[in-house]
Order: structure tokens, then sequence, then C-alpha cells
């Protein structure tokens, strides 16, 4: 395993703007029968003056440069992707299988409610049963990622203490909540006041009361991630629930860590108004490179008449259609209705596994992460030790004080052994963190090689430490320079393009 992540040829793969030849092209297109107008009458000032500069090549071309540079990237079907809260687990072949019926990759989104009536009934079976699943009473489909999730529910909360003649203002966020969270408040108009958790890694009532006192009567209310970012569940978020209730406050539930507890807790069922789901992670849809993704909003029934619309639904008859009579929405936050594609993967998956599969992916999520805890406990001291749920997050601190070999240094030398590295760095309540998350789909086989990639760069660090401080070695492009990368992006190919 050690110095063979990257065998195989390797080939040079210039941007395709840099094979381009003028005239060549990989398409043969109809002349244009349009009929002969003035292209400035009829596009104004979005007449281009200089063509579009799109790069022109054949065919061959075009498919090779795109196999190419896909084979130089890790994929979670070539690679175990242990990237804690992310849930980076397989995605099961059958929700493609389903999502490409021609039924439903090859309908419109103007398609009348009347001719897209399974389109329809899967969306709205799909929102009941996300809805049971969380113990809520509604679920909308319609936000396009799980952040967005977050900007939506808020926008529900806020909507829902407006039309209680209330304007709060402040968001309780613990310091071991989603990264997210406070973007979500901010855009919102929501001040983020962040309040530290206890010692154990979980949110202590006296705490959060300390905090709410200190608000007085300007309690918007509480946005809690559970199972948080450290893997552990909140013991105390039914005290926690009712303080922020009594105090006017809605309480908003990141549901981005649902992998580790699918038929063992419902939110609802303990007073959370309204969470998020991330499809594209605890219901297997694609994750990463910017989407597409899903982020439903399940929720109470007092916020349900907030709800983005339209919202699919279903009439008396048994039919199917849009109702856009909402006149409390708090409008459409996604274009048509969101991302049906991702709605037909989860949908699959749901009903693939039942209710006694979906327990079971929780038990082996969990399972699979107390199997990693303990085999790598010794090697990296945990954060909080505190037994966890679905992922573990470790420290680099003794490691580092032993040999100068620091978390980005470990991260980047298991690319060499052909493994993606974890989260790196966050929690930030954790010095130098590293984030596992194992998830269900992986066999033990797999977790056992990972272990001993990690025991063999351990031991690297002590006998060769500038060895893994230079990693990795078997990439095509060796250590990148992040800082400039974030600091400095080039998100557009110029043929003089400036250092």
């Amino acid at each position: 395993m050690p110095g063979t992540a990257s065998s195989g040829l390797q080939f040079d793969e210039p941007p395709l703007f840099e094979r381009s030849v003028p005239g060549r092209s990989a398409v043969s297109l109809d002349p244009l029968d349009v009929p002969d107008r003035d292209p400035g009458a009829l596009l104004g000032s979005l007449l281009r003056e200089q063509a579009a500069g799109f790069p022109e090549v054949s065919e061959p071309e075009v498919v090779r440069h795109f196999v190419r540079i896909s084979q130089w990237n890790f994929a979670i079907d070539t690679q175990f992707y242990p990237l804690g809260s992310c849930t980076m687990k397989h995605n099961p072949k059958v929700n493609e299988w389903a999502a490409r019926l021609p039924g439903f990759a090859g309908i419109h989104p103007l398609t009348p409610a009347h001719l897209a009536q399974g389109a329809l009934e899967v969306m709205v079976r799909l929102s009941e049963l996300l809805a049971e699943i969380v113990g809520m009473d509604g679920c909308n489909l319609q936000p396009a990622a799980g952040a967005q999730g977050e900007l939506t529910g808020l926008m529900m909360m806020r909507a829902y203490h407006q039309s209680q003649g209330r304007s709060p203002h402040k968001i309780f966020i613990p310091e071991s909540a989603h990264g997210t969270n406070p973007a979500s408040c901010a855009l919102n108009g929501f001040a983020a006041v962040p309040f530290p958790a206890g010692p154990r890694g979980i949110v202590e009532p006296e705490t959060l009361k300390k905090a709410l006192d200190e608000a007085g009567d300007d309690v918007a209310g509480l946005m809690i991630t559970n199972p948080n970012t450290l893997g552990l569940y909140e013991a105390a978020l039914p005290e926690l629930i009712r303080m922020v209730h009594e105090r006017g406050g809605l309480v908003y539930g990141d549901g981005a860590n649902m992998n580790a507890v699918l038929g063992k807790a419902r939110p609802g069922d303990i007073g959370v108004d309204v969470m998020q789901f991330n499809l594209h992670k605890t219901f297997t849809t694609p994750h990463g490179g910017g989407g597409p993704g899903s982020g439903p909003v399940a929720f109470k029934a007092k916020l349900a008449p907030f709800q983005p619309g339209p919202v699919p639904s279903r009439a008396a008859d048994g039919s199917y259609f849009f109702d856009s009579d909402r006149p409390q929405s708090v409008g459409q936050v996604r274009s048509f209705y969101g991302n049906f594609g991702m709605m037909v993967r989860a949908y699959t998956y749901i009903r693939e596994l039942g209710a006694e599969g979906l327990r079971n992916v929780s038990e082996k999520a969990v399972l699979n992460a107390a199997y990693l805890t303990a085999r790598l406990r010794d090697l990296f001291p945990l954060g909080i030790d505190t037994p966890s749920l679905h992922e573990s997050v470790f420290s680099d601190k003794a490691l580092e004080q032993k040999t100068g070999v620091k978390t980005l240094d470990v991260a980047k030398r298991l690319i060499d052994y052909g493994f993606h590295p974890p989260t790196v760095y966050f929690p930030l309540v954790v010095r130098g963190a590293l984030m596992i998350e194992p998830t269900e789909t992986e066999s033990r086989e797999t977790l056992d090689q990972f272990v001993e990639a990690l025991e063999s760069i351990v031991q690297e660090a002590e006998t060769e430490p500038e060895l893994v401080k230079a990693a990795p070695h078997l990439t095509r492009i060796r250590r990148l320079d992040e800082a400039r990368a974030a600091r400095k992006p080039r998100l557009r190919w110029t043929p003089t393009a400036a250092e």
C-alpha cells in the first residue's frame, strides 16, 4: 500500500483552450433557419461585441481531456473519503438508475401539473417520508443545498415572529454547531450569538440560561446541530428547547448529521421547530463539486404557512397539484421546485431501505466510528474524550510536540497512501483537529487499511519528519500554496494570465 497510490500512466494535460485550433469542431450544426434580423434589435444591451472565445477542438480531444482529468481526482467510487461532517458515503447505483428513468430525467420543469402527476407524486411522497423520519408536520423540498435550507428555515422563523407581532434579533449558536450557521443568521438579518459548549463537548443548560438571561426579550431562537460537530449527542436538548420556548423563541435543528440517528431519534419529538436535511449526505445523492445538492426543510405546523411556494400537494381526489395560494410564504428560494433528480434519488434510497434499513444505517455508521476511535486513540488524542456517535475528532497536539509534524502534513501524506484526507482544523474548538467520519458503507478491511496508513505516517513523522512535511510525493502536482490559492484565486483562463 505505501508508495503505490499513484501507479499507472500520467499524461500531460494542458487546458482545453490551449488545444484550440481555429475552425476545428466537435459538432455538426445545421445552418440557422431563424429570420434574418438585426441581432442588436433582438438582444439590445445583451449583444456581445466579441465572440465568446470557446475552445475549438474535435470530439476525441474533448473526450480525452475530460477523461484524463477525471482520473486525477479522488472519488467516492475509487477511494475511502473519511471527511468528517461531510458524510461522504457510497451512493447506491439503484438511485442513479431511478433518476435516469426517461420520465424523470426528461421532464421539463414547465410541464403542466396534469401532465406531471408521477413527478409530483414522488415529491409529495418524499416530503411526507422526510417529515415522518424527523417527527415533523411537513417538509418543503425547494432549497437546493443544506446551507440554503438553513437560510430558508431561518426565513420561516423570522416570518413567524413577525406574524406574532415580534421582531427578536438574536439567534444563539453553540461553538459546537455546524460552521454555516452564523452566516445563515447574518443573511437573515439576525445576530448570531455564540456561546461555549461544556467540558464534555455538549451544551449545558446553565450556559444557555446565562446567555438567554442577558438577552432578555430579544430571543429569536436557538440554532443547534445534533449530533454536533464533535459527533456528540446533545443530551440536554429537551431542557434547552424548553428554555428557548419559554422566552418566545424557536429552535432550529441543523440536520447535517442525521446519518447518526436515523430511526433512533426524531428531532420533532423533543420540540425542534424547524430543520434542514442534507439529501446529498444522509440520503446518498451526489456530493461535492458545487452540487447538485438538496436541502429540504422540515417544520412544525405553526410554520407551514411561511414555507416557500409553490408547494407540491395532494388534492382530495388523489391527484397532485402545485399550491401557489400561500399569502404568508417567504417566497420562492429556488428556480422552479428544487433539484428534482436529487429528490428521486433520495426517495429511491428510502423506499429501498425502509424503516429497518434506515435504523441499520445509523447503527453501522456509529459502529464504524467507534471502531476507528478505538484503534486510533493511542495514535492521536481525542479532542473531547466523550463517547461519540458517527464521527470522532482527534488532535495533532502530541504529534506536533514530539516531531513538528502537523495536521496538514498528516493529511497530505495520506494521499500518498491512497486515501482522501479527513476534514482538518475543524471544528475550531479542537486544536489541530482531524475530523474522521467513516460512514456505514465502508468495510472493516478498508478501515484497517486506513489505520495502518496513519500508523505508518506517525512512524515516518518520528523517523523522517521532513518526508511527511513535504507530502504528497506521488501526486502529479505536489503540495500547493493553499493560502495563495484562497487569497488570489485564478478563476478564468487567459492566454497571458499574470502570476
